[in-house]
């Protein structure tokens, strides 16, 4: 038997009132179709679990949004789906009157509890490498006179050298370019990272 869970009832009451209604029909919905479903709250929204992650709300300031964990395979691709104009899959709902008939969201839900049934994953994109380092000539001169720099830029993390390289050209004129690339050396070689004063 499903679960709920009383954080989404303190959710949806804190909700803008236009927004209560479309949350509490679609929660009763995804409790319909799928008994079994478990409730929880995850970056902050609503959420429904059934064999995995299925499906999640959300209420904002003017709309409210419910989405699938695994849209792109249970929404139709021929253009007859709710366009999405915001987060989550139906569009941005103002009202109950902005929700697809229950039959079409019934269908969704039981397609996405297949999906988990059969232990469907969905492919996610994988992040582009970043793209290698180009430490500015300037840079590594000034760096292989300092053994300490050098060393410790060495051991720095990517986004820790590529924040020096961006300061360093970044610089808008020479003056400036050669008054940063000192100040880099001096703080390099004591290990600090670029932004070190606001790190805690």
């Amino acid at each position: 038997m499903g679960k709920r869970d009383p954080r989404v009832d303190a959710y949806i009451e804190k909700s803008a009132d236009f927004a209560k209604p479309i949350l509490k029909q679609l929660r009763a919905m995804v409790h319909d179709t799928c008994p079994d479903c478990e409730e929880t709250m995850k970056w902050s929204f609503p959420h429904f679990e059934y064999k995995g992650m299925l499906c999640g709300m959300a209420a904002f300031k003017n709309h409210a949004t419910f989405g699938f964990w695994k849209g792109s395979l249970v929404l139709p691709t021929d253009g007859t789906a709710v366009p999405k104009d915001g987060m989550g899959h139906l569009g941005k709902l103002a009202s109950v009157a902005d929700l697809p008939p229950k039959r079409v969201l019934t269908g969704y839900i039981k397609k996405a509890m297949a999906l988990n049934d059969e232990g469907v994953k969905v492919e996610r994109k994988r992040k582009a490498a970043p793209k290698p380092l180009k430490v500015p000539a300037d840079l590594s001169a000034a760096l292989s006179k300092s053994k300490k720099a050098k060393t410790a830029f060495d051991t720095f993390s990517p986004s820790h050298k590529r924040e020096y390289v961006e300061w360093i050209t970044e610089a808008k004129s020479d003056d400036t370019r050669a008054r940063r690339l000192a100040q880099a050396v001096d703080w390099i070689a004591q290990g600090k990272s670029r932004n070190w004063k606001y790190e805690r």
